[in-house]
């Protein structure tokens, strides 16, 4: 259920946007009131809320200045209600993200609609704050790329050899087994030395290396992620999703979604 705030220094219009609608049947419940934007800005803090529909001009603070308080920290689609068809405040209200931009008297059935599309709104936001909070551990991925680029100076030829096979071959099935014939060594010897050289076991690096290759192809956004899933490797794509979120923390579709957005916004 998705919790909305009014913020309105109208008495009249605040309580009827609050007993007039039919919130629940919207899959939406009003957690609280505010009479001006300084109110608004303190109720936003403590309850949180999931939509905001304000006014723009109000006593103390207007709804331009509570948003700019507010839309970086917290998390939230606002739908803007407003008597005045000012384009200082569209223009204002497209610069904070504003979902809405309504003029009062506001249409219930506008307003309904209004709140269906900030759903989605804070839907996708939710997602690129939760994708873009964990590209960390795709650094930690990169460590792996790192590796494979360029070798350390302490890295024996037989890891060294078995990184530059990753390089060459992560598309087919491979194992630390494969290597025995290879180089003349057991596999007990090969799997401690890389261990001990690279700090993972030979199919945590060799996934870990393949989940780079993926996020790669995805950045460009232009393939289907079972076809990635196949190309860099996983034949089977629960098991490609599986690793892919064990070391990213995310979905490869929520990554394809997230860099789509960035290659959009660069695109503009």
């Amino acid at each position: 259920m998705y919790k909305i705030l009014i913020v309105e220094d109208e008495d009249m219009i605040r309580n009827g946007l609050k007993f007039t609608m039919d919130w629940l049947k919207a899959d939406c419940v009003i957690v609280g009131s505010a009479v001006d934007g300084q109110d608004g800005v303190e109720k936003i803090g403590s309850l949180r809320p999931d939509i905001v529909i304000t006014d723009v001009n109000m006593p103390i603070k207007n709804g331009i200045e509570m948003l700019e308080e507010t839309v970086k920290v917290y998390s939230f689609s606002t739908i803007i209600i407003s008597g005045y068809d000012d384009f200082k405040y569209a223009q204002s209200a497209i610069r904070l993200g504003v979902s809405e931009y309504l003029l009062k008297p506001v249409d219930h059935g506008e307003l309904l609609e209004a709140v269906e599309r900030a759903k989605e709104t804070l839907k996708q936001k939710k997602e690129y704050e939760y994708i873009h909070s964990n590209l960390s551990s795709i650094e930690d991925i990169n460590v792996i790329n790192h590796m494979v680029l360029s070798h350390s100076s302490k890295t024996s030829k037989y890891v060294s050899y078995i990184i530059d096979y990753v390089k060459e071959h992560y598309r087919e099935k491979i194992s630390i087994q494969d290597f025995v014939p290879k180089l003349d060594m057991s596999v007990t010897y090969l799997n401690q030395k890389f261990k001990e050289q690279t700090c993972y076991t030979f199919n945590e690096f060799l996934n870990r290396y393949r989940v780079q290759m993926a996020i790669e192809r995805l950045k460009i956004g232009e393939d289907k992620i079972t076809m990635i899933a196949l190309d860099v490797g996983f034949y089977n794509y629960r098991y490609f999703s599986h690793v892919f979120k064990k070391y990213t923390r995310v979905l490869p579709s929520e990554m394809l979604e997230y860099f789509r957005s960035q290659n959009n916004l660069k695109g503009k």
